[in-house]
């Protein structure tokens, strides 16, 4: 059976605990890339990760864009959203259609 993880910073993960996800606090980069890889092959379907720590980490969550499992994805933490997360989906409609219709620069 999949999971469902969150890692980040201890105060924006501790909420997904209540809705069932295993919760994973991290200090720093460090740990976050070994945590992310370490549920990778914990079969982890869908790992949550707040944007401030995946900012730290991106090449190691590249490593997992292009497979079906885990699915990698960026949430705002504490201090709000710093983009990550609708930069992917940016670039995954222009790959998907060929061109930037969701978010043109006006």
């Amino acid at each position: 059976m999949y999971k469902v993880g969150v890692i980040g910073e201890k105060d924006a993960v501790l909420g997904f605990k209540a809705l069932g996800f295993s919760v994973f606090p991290v200090e720093n980069s460090e740990q976050a890339a070994g945590k992310l890889s370490e549920l990778a092959a914990d079969k982890y379907a869908v790992i949550y990760i707040t944007e401030q720590t995946a900012s730290g980490i991106q090449e190691e969550i590249n490593r997992y864009r292009e497979k079906r499992f885990p699915a990698v994805i960026p949430i705002p933490g504490t201090a709000g959203s710093l983009g990550i997360g609708m930069n992917g989906v940016k670039k995954c409609v222009e790959k998907a259609v060929g061109a930037d219709i969701l978010f043109r620069d006006e």
